[in-house]
């Protein structure tokens, strides 16, 4: 089926509608659902990732609510005395609708499994506190021997807490 000027300035304003959409719903998304402020060094990498994805959210409702309410107002049903055009499927846009989500989620996949090696790496200066959970109780040894019932935290020094437990599952 031949594009028409009128096809085309459909696709262009929807475009552009999508564009605007996008934009206003990104920002208040990531307004009203504001990140609560950094207290571990890597906050920042899933913060990162938590703003990313919120702006695809907003693209990807932009894009279904805008083309729904675009076509039921444009395209609303007319009274017609004929059949309508026959047409066949468009090979270029299933291609397209199929590849554009397939290299979204690898993309995705990408920067999730950065983000976790990232947030999942161990710094070589990093402290080791053994903590060990008992009924009713926790105990934390440090790597000089001292061993107490209350988790003191050195200020600005990576920490790994190696977790077991005595007697139950805690």
């Amino acid at each position: 089926m031949p594009q028409t000027a009128s096809d085309k300035r459909h696709f262009i304003i929807v475009g552009v509608l999508v564009v605007i959409t996008t934009v206003i719903m990104g920002v208040v998304l990531n307004a009203v659902l504001a990140l609560p402020e950094p207290s571990v060094t890597q906050a920042s990498t899933v913060d990162g990732l938590f703003r990313i994805h919120m702006w695809l959210i907003a693209f990807l409702s932009a894009l279904v609510l805008v083309f729904m309410v675009y076509s039921l107002i444009v395209f609303r049903r007319r009274k017609r005395t004929d059949d309508g055009e026959h047409f066949e499927g468009n090979t270029m846009l299933e291609i397209l609708w199929t590849a554009i989500p397939l290299v979204a989620v690898a993309l995705f996949s990408v920067i999730g499994v950065q983000t976790l090696a990232s947030v999942t790496s161990t710094p070589p200066d990093e402290m080791v506190i053994q903590v060990t959970g008992r009924q009713w109780s926790w105990s934390f040894g440090y790597p000089d021997g001292v061993e107490t019932a209350e988790l003191v935290v050195p200020v600005n020094q990576g920490l790994t807490m190696a977790m077991t437990a005595e007697d139950v599952i805690h």
